[in-house]
């Protein structure tokens, strides 16, 4: 009888379907948002709906943080005491690539999280200083964040941008490490139901949220809806 090995894998899967789902949308989301920002724009009308298409998916997202596949999960990547051995090790230039978030791309992922909440928070509430000011912070850091992953994607070899398209990355540069955990079998119907619930407080809120209405035309409404 021979003896034949079973060949290696190329790849490993590191995200689930879900995430990297949401990372795309929030962002599409969030780029509709600028572009749609000042009231000449063709796309103003669009504004106020990829605001709360943003919620919507942060709810998810958060979500999605406790039952999503391991790497998505929150406890798997917001680990302080790692955060000064990667620093070091950067300082000293000695980069290694991660299997999921390393250390400083997790901070940056909470702080987009915290910064859209906190632009879609003062952009309901009216406050325009305020929301413009929160708006102009969450640009910085999403360019901030672009150019770390393309940097670290130099250094590592380790091309995130396509991991977050395909889910997967070359198991040569993770030697000894398998697929990642799924996402807990409650996931997609609480998932559901967290979208649902949020869609439904969105419209609750803003009924014509969802809606491109010229941002005049629902200036108006909201002032016929006050009378």
């Amino acid at each position: 009888m021979s003896d034949v090995s079973k060949p290696m894998p190329s790849t490993i899967r590191v995200w689930d379907p879900g995430v990297r789902i949401f990372h795309w949308l929030l962002a599409g989301s969030i780029l509709l948002a600028f572009l749609s920002s000042e009231e000449e724009s063709a796309l103003s009308a669009w504004h106020i709906p990829a605001g709360w298409v943003a919620a919507v998916l942060i709810a998810f997202r958060l979500v999605w943080g406790f039952v999503g596949g391991e790497h998505a999960r929150f406890v798997a990547f917001l680990q302080p005491a790692a955060l000064g051995r990667h620093v070091r090790s950067l300082l000293a230039a000695r980069v290694e690539p991660s299997v999921g978030h390393n250390p400083l791309g997790a901070l940056a992922i909470i702080g987009l999280l915290a910064l859209t909440v906190a632009t879609i928070a003062t952009g309901a509430v009216g406050g325009e200083d305020g929301h413009e000011a929160t708006a102009y912070g969450l640009l910085g850091l999403i360019v901030l964040h672009v150019a770390a992953v393309v940097l670290m994607s130099r250094l590592t070899g380790d091309n995130l941008a396509r991991a977050m398209v395909t889910g997967r990355k070359s198991a040569a540069l993770f030697p000894g490490v398998g697929d990642a955990s799924p996402p807990a079998g409650i996931a997609l119907p609480l998932a559901a139901i967290v979208v649902a619930a949020a869609a439904f407080g969105v419209v609750r809120l803003d009924p014509s949220g969802f809606s491109p209405v010229p941002r005049g035309e629902a200036g108006e409404s909201a002032e016929s809806d006050a009378d």
